[in-house]
């Protein structure tokens, strides 16, 4: 335990954006830096903390809100409406926790906040905080962003190709649906570029990702912001197992049931299971939906596809009674345990940062079918800059056929071709779980803000 002592539990508030591909980054996060002996409060809306199920005894969490405390996002009018009252509210309910926490004898050293939330950093600067962004998408997303909001890269983007300094050319269609038809969510859009309206002010960004992942990329953020790769965040015991009890996210807004998964998986052969799952958020089209049941059926490997109630009316009638030879269908599933089962050889997503993230840490060759936002450039590196998996190209019509889904799963679960993809995966398994482990970059970069920062508690405090 001499880490704990070492640190006087400097004390810090981290304060997610409340969606669960936010909050289970920052939670893991929060767990490195309580295992490294700091004081950790999680801060998250009254909303999101009635369906938080969180089994972390390292980890302090305490309630603010967001101005919606029995509905959340869905109670607001629009999506303009939720920020901007969210701002307002939670500007005075940060600022109030922190208030709380120093009257009890446990003052705050540091606001660590989701960076789809700059005016924190106001709050963070009120009380002399130290004060630093979280990024939860991958660093070259970041800085195509920053791109845009400083000027450098104009919309709409009129060259077929664009070079940014750090990263290989992009064709417009790779870029996040921000950029390539910035008109499609201006409320979003607007937070997006806002995440970097203040930069030069902050004392720390960290983004979840590793050095190795995007070499080039982080050593030109790394000239012009004290920015600090710490991921993977995924939890310690599917990489460095340095933290103890530190085996899931311990964080689900959708109730568990791990069961039959991990059942249904165990009587199957080695690499015979496509895995299937569009994250939390992904809401598809029917048609898409269709393209992709008729594509597993297609590639006839055994399937486990998450399908989320609130979409399953999409699927195609009989789908599941004509399928259940090959497939399982279920609502949720223990998603890091199913992704290391010797029997998943293929993971098919959306290429969310985090589901990506984990695709790259457990070493799972990936079919990419983004739908917006940053997942079409993630998935863009898993194919061509990573090697370890395929994008599948939608149709003009913007949708993913059926063949095209069969094409990848073929060619990712029988072609010779995959030995290359293959031998990628377990690259990029190896040099994640270098990063996070003793000695690696990412936990060299957490060590090296813990230091400086019970550095300046200590000067502080003894001011006080």
């Amino acid at each position: 335990m001499e880490k704990k002592d070492r640190a006087h539990g400097a004390h810090v508030i981290v304060f997610p954006y409340p969606a669960q591909g936010h909050i289970n980054p920052m939670l893991q996060f929060s767990k490195r830096l309580a295992f490294k002996g700091l004081r950790v409060t999680f801060a998250v809306t009254k909303f999101v903390s009635k369906s938080m199920h969180t089994n972390s005894n390292s980890v302090q969490v305490q309630l603010i809100s967001d101005g919606f405390d029995d509905g959340g996002f869905e109670q607001a009018e629009s999506i303009h409406d939720y920020l901007s009252r969210f701002k307002e509210v939670g500007s005075l309910t940060l600022a109030e926790l922190i208030k709380k926490q120093d009257s009890s004898g446990k003052p705050v050293d540091c606001l660590i906040y989701d960076s789809f939330f700059p005016w924190a950093l106001d709050v963070a600067k009120q009380f002399g905080l130290v004060g630093a962004p979280f990024f939860t998408q991958m660093c070259a997303v970041n800085n195509i962003y920053y791109h845009v909001h400083q000027g450098l890269l104009h919309l709409p983007v009129r060259e077929p190709v664009v070079s940014i300094p750090g990263l290989p050319a992009i064709d417009i269609g790779d870029m996040p649906s921000y950029i390539s038809d910035p008109q499609s969510y201006p409320a979003y859009h607007a937070m997006i570029m806002s995440q970097f309206s203040n930069t030069e002010k902050v004392d720390w960004i960290f983004v979840n990702t590793f050095n190795k992942l995007e070499e080039e990329m982080i050593e030109w953020m790394e000239k012009r912001f004290p920015l600090r790769a710490i991921g993977p965040t995924i939890p310690s015991m599917y990489l460095d197992k340095q933290v103890e009890d530190d085996s899931d996210y311990g964080l689900h807004l959708y109730k568990p049931d791990s069961g039959d998964c991990i059942n249904w998986l165990n009587k199957r052969a080695e690499g015979s299971v496509v895995y299937v799952s569009f994250g939390s958020m992904a809401a598809l089209s029917v048609e898409q939906m269709e393209e992709i049941a008729w594509g597993l059926r297609r590639s006839d490997s055994y399937f486990l596809w998450v399908v989320r109630r609130s979409e399953a009316e999409k699927l195609p009638s009989k789908f599941v009674e004509e399928t259940s030879d090959k497939g399982l269908i279920v609502t949720w599933c223990p998603q890091l345990e199913v992704l290391t089962h010797n029997t998943v050889g293929c993971f098919v997503t959306h290429c969310g940062w985090n589901s990506t993230l984990e695709g790259v840490s457990l070493g799972v060759p990936m079919v990419g079918i983004p739908q917006w936002t940053d997942q079409i450039p993630n998935a863009k590196f898993v194919q061509d800059i990573w090697g370890m998996g395929l994008r599948a190209q939608p149709n003009e019509k913007g949708i993913v056929s059926r063949e095209e889904v069969e094409r990848c799963v073929r060619e990712i679960m029988e072609e010779e071709k995959v030995k290359e993809i293959r031998k990628n995966a377990i690259k990029w398994r190896d040099l994640a779980r270098e990063a996070v482990g003793e000695g690696g970059t990412s936990d060299k970069n957490i060590d090296e803000f813990v230091v400086t920062l019970v550095g300046l508690q200590s000067v502080s405090h003894s001011h006080h």
